[in-house]
């Protein structure tokens, strides 16, 4: 098998893992922060051995990137944490559909990191992305479970944008795999003072499951997606990324027995869709400034 389609294999197989890390938020019964720690800890050894493996360095080119990465860091935690708690509260496919509104979140935002300038393109997807949300709402009232969830996983997004824009701007000329590396043991560090998982410890199932989640469903995908941008272009990677909450729907139904309803499936479609027409555009456009 040529590299590129052995990357693409390799890029498909990633996002089915990602997808695939919902479920432990219904599966794992410890609380946001502490299913987010145990990921972080077994997901930063794991890829600080494959960083090791590749005869890479660990070490940062100087003092401010260290500062960067724990600002990253920051971020990518308090963006676990809530995409977890959302999909506690509302399940996992409605979680998933209101975490994946950061495409188009990121292309609202980045006005304030790049020159860049919004097009009413941008708004109507905006537009289109309220919609769908309004559709997996039930009621406005933050009694509600799924209204909380949902909340909930629109501030995963705004975070996980705001984590994706800073790391392009001040952290991109570092690897994936070492990058991340980083962002897990700030992870771990931030939240270590905030768990119950270190004075109450956990039957060794829940560790397995864990072990599981931060090596299997983060490091392993995080080093596939590493390796497969070494032949393929960001704008593949971006497009089949668009496919993490279809997967992670399918997940949710077939393993968990959710029964997403009509409103649900539709606000998920018109979700993905803006997610997708904002991928392709936000590639055509850094293209066109390219040439």
């Amino acid at each position: 098998m040529d590299p590129v389609k052995k990357s693409l294999v390799s890029l498909h197989f990633a996002v089915v893992l990602l997808g695939g890390t919902g479920l432990f938020s219904k599966i794992i019964p410890l609380s946001a922060t502490d299913i987010t720690l145990g990921r972080s800890l077994f997901a930063c050894l794991a890829l600080g051995l494959f960083v090791k493996l590749g005869k890479e360095s660990l070490q940062l080119n100087n003092g401010k990137d260290y500062l960067i990465a724990l600002g990253l860091g920051g971020l990518m935690a308090a963006h676990w944490v809530t995409y977890f708690a959302s999909m506690q509260y509302a399940g996992v496919s409605v979680g998933m559909i209101a975490m994946f509104t950061f495409p188009v979140i990121t292309v609202l935002l980045e006005p304030f990191f790049e020159k860049t300038r919004l097009a009413w393109q941008d708004l109507l997807s905006a537009l289109v992305v309220i919609i769908g949300i309004v559709l997996i709402v039930p009621e406005v009232s933050w009694q509600n479970d799924i209204t909380l969830g949902v909340g909930v996983g629109v501030i995963s997004a705004v975070l996980y944008a705001l984590r994706n824009l800073s790391l392009r701007k001040y952290f991109s000329h570092y690897g994936g795999a070492q990058s991340m590396a980083w962002q897990t043991l700030v992870i771990v560090l931030c939240l270590l003072p905030f768990s119950d998982l270190p004075v109450a410890p956990a039957p060794l199932s829940v560790w397995l499951l864990l072990l599981a989640l931060g090596t299997l469903f983060t490091a392993l995908p995080h080093a596939l997606v590493a390796n497969s941008l070494a032949h393929l272009r960001a704008k593949t990677f971006s497009l089949i990324a668009c496919m993490q909450p279809f997967y992670g729907v399918i997940f949710a139904i077939i393993l968990l027995n959710e029964s997403p309803n009509w409103q649900t499936l539709l606000g998920g479609i018109l979700v993905t869709s803006a997610s997708i027409y904002e991928t392709v555009t936000t590639h055509k456009t850094a293209s066109a400034t390219n040439e």
